[in-house]
């Protein structure tokens, strides 16, 4: 029994070494909200078997969290998703908390396999869209975004699909609006009642 229980410590204080050295941080714990806020329509938000299941009106969950004071700039950022037939979601980045309404600031990486919207997953919404379908509806997969300086680098299940720099000037539309780079959080979107989606393994490693 000894060995056993010396062999476990071994195994967990080589796991919490290789997640300090690899730099990946949860920021879901699997079993509550803290570090988490939501603002209308908090109840489309639930947690599920140590997933949040996102399914109910328009609503918004942002990490507010102590990492990096929740203002993330450079960084790698993953999640194992999930969709059901029919679903649409988001993940935003250099977001911030809003109580309703679509988020105005930032930029949002499309969640939808097989939504009636035709931007499927891993689209950067309106920017840089993709009409393949890279994941399928009822199985996991990962969804990855990395920032670093301008670039923007979208990836489903390790297939880059979609690489953006954000042009220094943009246009006269664009310039006025906070839909760009810059920093803020991240948020995981509810879109509509007909859609469920649930969200894993929520990991963010901060970039110099």
């Amino acid at each position: 029994m000894k060995k056993t229980i010396v062999f476990l410590a071994i195994c967990l204080s080589l796991l919490s070494f290789n997640n300090k050295k690899d730099g990946w941080i949860s920021l879901f714990d699997g079993k509550t909200f803290t570090n988490w806020k939501v603002g209308n329509n908090a109840s489309s938000f639930t947690i599920e078997n140590g997933t949040i299941k996102v399914n109910g009106e328009t609503a918004h969950l942002f990490y507010d969290g102590d990492v990096q004071q929740h203002n993330f700039k450079n960084f790698e950022f993953k999640a194992e998703v999930m969709t059901l037939p029919g679903s649409n979601s988001g993940i935003y980045f250099h977001t911030q908390y809003q109580q309703g309404g679509w988020p105005e600031k930032g930029y949002e990486v499309q969640v939808n396999n097989s939504h009636t919207d035709w931007r499927r997953t891993g689209s950067l919404y309106g920017i840089k869209d993709v009409k393949d379908k890279y994941a399928q509806d009822n199985e996991w997969y990962t969804e990855y975004i990395k920032v670093e300086g301008r670039k923007i680098t979208i990836k489903i299940n390790d297939k880059t699909v979609v690489e953006y720099t954000e042009p220094e000037n943009l246009d006269a539309e664009r310039k006025n609006s906070l839909r760009r780079l810059s920093s803020g959080t991240f948020a995981l979107q509810a879109h509509d009642p007909k859609s469920t989606i649930y969200y894993k393994n929520i990991m963010v490693k901060p970039l110099p």
